[in-house]
């Protein structure tokens, strides 16, 4: 289903950039939605009910960047109504109604770079304790206004520092090509990521995602999500053992914020059954 391509021609010419402007009122909204929305989530949790490590972003990256000098703050939550209510690894969260999430702060350097830092990384366990998970850093490099183009393509490193409860490994990596298509208000993107533990080429775990979207007007788009889990290069997992989540997903976007709201379900036994994801997203 997903292969990996060749990816990086030379870089576009460098274009100017211009920020918009962004009211008060913006701000004060989606700050008031991100501190409203955290604790919602957990109240959720709360009520619902007192192998793979877990993810706290469910996201297709589409080649989008933050303007240079923009600052982009983007709040990920996701919470897992129906899952494994065994960790992936000893010591680690068990999926099931749990809540994870992590503030992404992305600042634009140039029309093609974008630097990034996640901080803190949060899980809201199904017992209601809250865990800080660590941090992680990112470097992204883009095809310039993706957005406008019919062929985008760029390449995204992410450095982790992992907690225990995490990941049993302390350091890890992520190797997350993105290449894209659009024809009219119609768009594909395919992420064919490399998950690196630091172990060898061979143990590169295969976890891509994809999105297909429809934009229906200027606001708002719909989109069908993907998001597996194929394991190491050298021997993939069976199709039992693999995780296959299908998401829905609508999308709102009016200047300075935007708001992704996601459903999904599990494909195969390996995967959780039932995920919803939330993405705050506001340029400063």
């Amino acid at each position: 289903m997903f292969r990996c391509v060749r990816l990086f021609a030379k870089v576009s010419m460098v274009l100017r950039g211009r920020r918009e402007g962004s009211s008060a009122t913006h701000s004060r909204l989606f700050l008031g939605a991100g501190i409203w929305v955290v604790p919602a989530l957990a109240i959720g949790l709360a009520m619902a009910g007192q192998a793979r490590a877990q993810t706290d972003e469910i996201q297709v990256y589409d080649g989008a960047i933050a303007a240079p000098g923009v600052l982009n703050l983007t709040l990920h939550n996701n919470f897992t109504f129906s899952g494994s209510q065994t960790p992936g690894f000893a010591g680690g969260i068990s999926p099931d109604h749990a809540l994870n999430g992590v503030p992404e702060w992305a600042y634009g350097l140039t029309p093609w770079f974008e630097a990034g830092l996640y901080l803190p990384l949060y899980s809201v366990q199904n017992n209601g304790a809250l865990v800080v998970n660590g941090a992680k850093l990112r470097a992204l490099f883009v095809s310039p206004h993706a957005a406008t183009r019919r062929f985008f393509y760029g390449i995204n490193f992410e450095f982790s520092y992992n907690r225990p409860q995490w990941d049993p490994r302390r350091f890890t990596s992520e190797i997350r090509p993105i290449v894209g298509w659009r024809a009219g208000p119609v768009s594909i993107v395919i992420n064919p990521i490399l998950d690196n533990s630091y172990t060898g080429v061979r143990s590169l775990d295969f976890a891509p995602s994809a999105r297909l979207a429809i934009a229906v007007s200027r606001r708002w788009t719909v989109a069908a999500e993907e998001y597996a889990d194929f394991g190491p290069l050298h021997r993939f997992y069976s199709p039992r053992q693999q995780t296959h989540l299908l998401f829905g997903v609508i999308d709102y976007a009016r200047t300075p914020i935007s708001i992704e709201l996601g459903l999904g379900a599990g494909l195969t036994s390996a995967s959780d059954h039932a995920v919803a994801k939330l993405i705050l997203s506001r340029d400063f």
